[in-house]
């Protein structure tokens, strides 16, 4: 038989139109899943009337509306401030250390914000080491001197700085890395001076990669919530908490999730508008490559004090402080509870990473072979999930789960006299689905980038063989992709493992997990017991923040 023959042979064509149908059945059942909370939202939200909404704009809305804009504005300042200027330092100078530390600004990001918070709370509140020494020093008392609370708005907003600024400095690194040194230099002839000819010349072409950082560490703002919990800030995530738990108003939180998840959806506009003009730098046309600048001196001694400091601060204080506290606490790692949280936390991380790398191929791959508004419309959706804060997420998926329950358990009590109870809200699978629609976007991004690598003559010579298109991604797509598929992976596991306000909603009854854990000893003001669990989910977080520091050293 030859080539020809397998390819057109009835059976074969059959089987090749039955394998794509069926990955475009499950590419729009994952798109169809993370639309699900949005429009959940919205139902539900039109559906509690105009008198919750008036309550709300009488009392709350307008407070947490004006505390999320004003926090979201502190840490857009913050991190562009701090993730431009290290990345422009790293990266256009050379120091002592700058190599150590173009690797070492990375480390922040494998720190939940929350667990800088219980860090710093412990160290810098009153009864801390900081203004107990003080008050030791000066002998006075605890009226007599004025101190910054870092229980508020503005502690806050560092906290989140100290941890989100990673977002703008590797995509502002990774744009200065591709400037050609020909327009700078221009600038400087021109008798434009350093720091001129950066705001004129450098700043500008980097615009689009830095404002699709700053975008993204809005995004994450706006879906914290143990950070600003904890210290007692009123934010919309905090409000649809309340709602939901304290005042048992599931039309309020459902209102509450709708204008956070109106604003996400803008930012996730305003973000793709950016990274659609993300196009000034080509390594390809780039002349010469920019000369870092050698400094010595004070110069040098200021840039090494301006790259440290984040580093020391968002990691290494960090580390220090929640060793110092759990070493001094009572919690035990070894003992049957905290394996029960770590057996719980790898349990719902495991399988919402395979679950969400597994819909990344499937809608990632269906672009790829059937290119088309149908495929793209199903991949744009399912990154919005990325956009959404897990609090809505999880009232979108509890509200019409739940009301499925009670439904069937009514019909089952009246028709059989069974009760069949909560089988979806209570089960952990409706909490995988969760993650999933939360962090899918960021498995597409990964799946995408190694797809890349696969080459379209490698699939029509898997074609030619008589491979239906399964049959391709099992045997050629996946063996390419397996470091990319890893990456993925991490990603996923390590952020299941810090998310917080969908799991403090969703997980079922008496299954608790490390950031709960956390949580509840530091809302209980147990610092030191906190600081153990806080400890583990930051080593979980090491591992995908590696990966990408071996990245960063090898980009040159």
């Amino acid at each position: 038989m030859t080539t020809q023959d397998i390819n057109t042979s009835p059976a074969a064509v059959k089987k090749s139109r039955d394998g794509v149908r069926l990955l475009a059945g499950v590419a729009v059942a994952i798109a169809a899943t993370c639309a699900l909370p949005m429009i959940a939202v919205l139902l539900a939200a039109l559906v509690g009337g105009t008198d919750t909404v008036r309550h709300l704009i009488d009392t709350v809305l307008l407070g947490y509306a004006g505390t999320t804009l004003l926090l979201v504005a502190m840490v857009a300042m913050g991190t562009f401030a701090l993730g431009v200027g290290t990345a422009w330092l790293v990266t256009m100078t050379r120091f002592p250390g700058a190599r150590v530390l173009e690797i070492a600004l990375v480390l922040p990001l494998a720190f939940p914000a929350y667990v800088l918070a219980y860090a710093y709370t412990h160290i810098l509140d009153h009864p801390g080491i900081v203004q107990t020494v003080l008050r030791d020093v000066t002998g006075w008392g605890p009226r007599d001197y004025w101190f910054p609370e870092i229980r508020s708005l503005g502690g806050a907003a560092l906290m989140l700085v100290l941890v989100l600024y990673p977002y703008v400095y590797l995509l502002a690194r990774a744009a200065f890395l591709q400037q050609s040194a020909t327009t700078f230099l221009a600038a400087r002839a021109l008798g434009s001076s350093a720091w001129a000819a950066f705001f004129k010349v450098s700043l500008p072409l980097a615009r689009p990669a830095i404002a699709a950082g700053v975008l993204l560490t809005v995004m994450e703002t706006i879906a914290d919530f143990g950070t600003v919990a904890y210290f007692g800030v009123q934010t919309f995530a905090t409000g649809i908490y309340t709602s939901w738990f304290s005042l048992f108003d599931r039309a309020g939180a459902a209102q509450l999730a709708l204008c956070l998840l109106s604003f996400a959806l803008l930012l996730a506009m305003l973000e793709r508008i950016q990274r659609g003009k993300a196009k000034y730098h080509d390594p390809a046309r780039r002349a010469v490559a920019m000369p870092p600048v050698p400094l010595t001196g004070w110069r040098a001694a200021a840039a090494l004090l301006a790259c440290g400091i984040p580093v020391i601060f968002g990691a290494i204080l960090p580390v220090i402080v929640l060793i110092w506290m759990g070493t001094g606490s009572e919690q035990d790692l070894l003992s049957p509870r905290y394996l029960g949280f770590i057996r719980n936390s790898a349990t719902l991380a495991g399988v919402a990473a395979v679950l969400t790398v597994a819909a990344a191929v499937c809608v990632g791959f269906f672009q790829r072979l059937r290119p088309g508004k149908l495929s793209f419309g199903a991949g744009y959706i399912a990154r919005l999930g990325y956009a959404v804060p897990g609090g809505v997420i999880a009232v979108g998926l509890m509200v019409p789960f739940a009301t499925f329950d009670n439904q069937l358990d009514a019909w089952m009590r009246s028709t059989f006299d069974i009760s069949t109870g909560l089988l979806v809200t209570g089960s952990i699978w409706l909490l995988v689905a969760a993650y999933m629609v939360r962090f899918l976007a960021a498995a597409l991004g990964a799946y995408e980038g190694g797809q890349a690598m696969v080459h379209a003559n490698m699939d029509s010579a898997a074609r030619s063989l008589g491979e239906t298109p399964v049959g391709t991604l099992r045997r050629v797509h996946l063996p390419i992709l397996s470091p990319s598929l890893l990456t993925a992976l991490l990603i996923v596991f390590v952020d299941v493992m810090k998310e917080l306000p969908a799991t403090l909603i969703m997980r079922p009854f008496n299954y608790d997990t490390l950031a709960v854990q956390a949580y509840r000893l530091a809302s209980d003001e147990r610092l030191d017991g906190a600081a153990v669990p806080s400890l583990v989910i930051v080593a979980m977080g090491l591992l995908p923040v590696i990966l990408i520091c071996r990245q960063v050293g090898r980009q040159k």
